[in-house]
């Protein structure tokens, strides 16, 4: 049986995720707590900024140095991935031809927002601001903010395509997903989506919800979650092994290019509120229109 193998929740936006056994879906569909801190450059407002390169965000788009911050979280609860705690490390580097060691610091949240941005951006070389939405949190996919899907199987297999990734633990870490999918092929997620105008029904354990567009990747998955180094021709690599590995089941108009890996997700507003947790049964109900499935998405 297809199953929930693993959950992960990223508090903080663009930092280290964390595994959960259980996690509630909140406003928006998406899990409770995930993503629900993001940093942007000072003054920037978060919903107008893009997620994209040069959009404002401080994210592994635009800044590599990202990268090596370590972080690890106190959260709200056994289902809340809302941190209330971040303690955060900052590398050894050079500053006016000094060598400043390694160092970590404790931040309360929200209480020490203001030392935390001080602190990254001292780190970073310039301001910025930490910014909060407990509600539906800050996705990269703001028209289906669900949890973003993909399988063991198929984190293996890209893993294997680069002798510059090490293992499906690492894959993992550059795809940055949140429901990893057990007992299942590669590529099984590529059932989880249809063409325009369409999504998927799907349940985990008796949750609903819907998958709507596999994911366009970026640059993040080309570097090193831990160092922000670039794997040379990551992308021409990917491209030309995920068109080998095609499976008959992938067809649909909104696959329109080989550089896309994952589901995103939308969830009726009926299963906010319900948990969804490691080992829960994976079943796909069929095709249905977007106009019939109980949300609201755009169909771009």
């Amino acid at each position: 049986m297809v199953r929930l193998g693993d959950l992960i929740a990223y508090p903080m936006k663009s930092l280290d995720g964390v595994a959960v056994e259980r996690a509630e879906l909140g406003p928006s569909g998406a899990l409770r707590g995930d993503r629900s801190y993001a940093l942007v450059e000072a003054g920037v407002d978060p919903e107008t900024a893009s997620v994209g390169g040069n959009g404002g965000y401080v994210n592994g788009k635009r800044e590599p140095a990202i990268h090596r911050l370590r972080a690890s979280y106190e959260l709200a609860g056994a289902t809340d991935a809302t941190p209330t705690a971040v303690t955060l490390e900052r590398p050894a580097r050079v500053v006016d031809g000094d060598t400043v060691p390694a160092d970590e610091e404790r931040f309360a949240l929200p209480e020490d927002a203001a030392e935390l941005e001080a602190w990254i951006g001292e780190y970073l070389g310039y301001a910025v601001d930490l910014v909060a939405d407990d509600a539906g949190g800050f996705p990269d996919d703001r028209a289906a903010p669900g949890p973003t899907v993909v399988s063991r199987a198929t984190l293996r297999t890209v893993a294997g395509w680069f002798d510059g990734i090490a293992d499906a633990t690492e894959a993992r870490r550059r795809l940055r997903p949140n429901l990893v999918i057990a007992d299942a092929p590669a590529f099984w997620e590529d059932r989880l989506f249809a063409d325009h105008g369409e999504g998927v029904r799907f349940t985990v354990g008796d949750v609903d919800v819907v998958g709507v567009n596999p994911c366009q990747r970026c640059v993040v998955p080309s570097r090193h979650p831990d160092t922000g180094e670039t794997l040379d021709g990551f992308r021409e690599t990917f491209v030309s092994n995920r068109r080998d590995t095609m499976p008959e089941w992938t067809g649909s108009d909104r696959f329109d290019h080989d550089f896309r890996l994952m589901v995103n997700t939308v969830v009726p507003e009926r299963s906010w509120g319900s948990t969804v947790g490691v080992g829960d049964g994976i079943g796909i109900d069929g095709t249905v229109g977007l106009d019939d499935a109980g949300v609201e998405v755009s169909d771009a």
